[in-house]
């Protein structure tokens, strides 16, 4: 029988493996998500109040703009309003970034463990993504460098990394974007930001600021607002005039523009959030040191814990799901077999975590 004749993607669409998210579970179950790196804390109540504030108004359309979330993100972080473009959630603005810099014959490049986003919405744009090596689960500068082409138009790099939770420091990240030429992009994906205690760290602020090539781009998403899709990304005014073109001319809606811009002015939450995920990040990766469980060093809101080997990370998944702890696997996502990336949660979750896994490391 001959192929019905009808409408066909673009070549290469259906090549891209999909999106992968982390597992919940059953509706109704009593089990704790620790799969998504969700704030354990909820949202800033401030926040809340205006969302509902916001969901007053549905029969009106958003300001286009977004003036308001880039005011409150200009008075808090000192930024131009105008340097700053509003997303549905962070993966909007990747998107449309994709969309904007690669075409067919262009090449995008990233590390081996990058956010698994970067290679669908490169491939989307009909561009060819570049893995390269890391080392030891971190971004290789001079790897990354030396992966660059004539046919590079975008390097993508996520500070800190999911799912590995390591970081390059500011001097690195000024060092590789330094040994790039001025026509490619140099993308700072900071969507866990928020959760840094280390102290060479920088956001890629000051290099979007005061560079022709570089864009930052954040989310709330790990802020308690992952309901809300915000994200935010600032750049030079060539490169936002571009993305302004071809976004959508209402894709942040108004409940989340006025929860974003309170959840940005609620610093004294945001501290606690940060302070609540350092305390408990590394009180886990302490617990879980152990001789069969590596747990990588970690800047974000999760740890990655390494077993020796995929079957013994399968086997700490089931334990964990059958205590009622639902964690993320990533060797289908990133090709990491023996790893379990885990969410840092509540201070009863966490103790929880360690006490299966812990049992499992002294048993086998």
């Amino acid at each position: 029988m001959s192929e019905p004749i009808r409408p066909t993607p673009q070549p290469g669409i259906l090549d891209i493996a999909p999106y992968l998210p982390g597992k919940s579970g059953a509706p109704g179950s009593q089990t704790i998500k620790l799969s998504a790196n969700e704030s354990p804390l909820g949202a800033s109540p401030k926040a809340l109040a205006a969302m509902l504030e916001g969901a007053a108004r549905l029969e009106v359309y958003p300001e286009g703009s977004s003036r308001v979330l880039r005011e409150a993100l200009g008075d808090v972080h000192g930024i131009d309003p105008n340097s700053i473009v509003c997303g549905n959630g962070s993966d909007d603005l990747l998107h449309l970034l994709a969309q904007t810099y690669l075409g067919v014959g262009d090449e995008a490049v990233m590390n081996r463990y990058g956010f698994s986003v970067y290679p669908i919405i490169t491939r989307a744009a009909g561009a060819m993504i570049v893995m390269v090596e890391e080392t030891d689960y971190r971004a290789d500068v001079d790897a990354l460098l030396a992966a660059v082409t004539p046919r590079t138009k975008v390097v993508w790099l996520a500070n800190p990394n999911n799912p590995t939770g390591t970081y390059l420091s500011a001097a690195e990240v000024r060092r590789l974007h330094a040994g790039l030429r001025p026509d490619i992009l140099l993308v700072v994906d900071n969507a866990y930001a928020e959760y840094v205690t280390a102290d060479d760290f920088e956001v890629g602020l000051d290099l979007a600021r005061t560079n022709e090539n570089v864009v930052m781009v954040r989310t709330f998403s790990k802020m308690g607002l992952a309901a809300a899709r915000i994200g935010w990304m600032v750049g030079p005014d060539h490169i936002v005039d571009a993305i302004n073109r071809i976004r959508g001319p209402f894709n942040v809606n108004l409940p989340a523009q006025m929860a974003g811009a309170a959840a940005t002015r609620d610093t004294e939450f945001n501290a606690k959030l940060k302070a609540h995920n350092a305390q408990w990040r590394d009180w886990l990766s302490a617990e879980l040191a152990g001789n069969r469980m590596r747990v990588v060093p970690s800047q974000a809101n999760f740890v990655m814990v390494l077993f020796d080997t995929p079957e013994m990370a399968s086997a700490a998944f089931v334990a964990l799901a059958d205590a009622g702890y639902i964690v993320r696997e990533i060797g289908a996502s990133y090709g990491i077999d023996n790893g379990l990336r885990i969410s840092i949660g509540s201070e009863d979750a966490m103790r929880g975590v360690a006490k299966v896994l812990k049992s499992m490391d002294q048993t086998q």
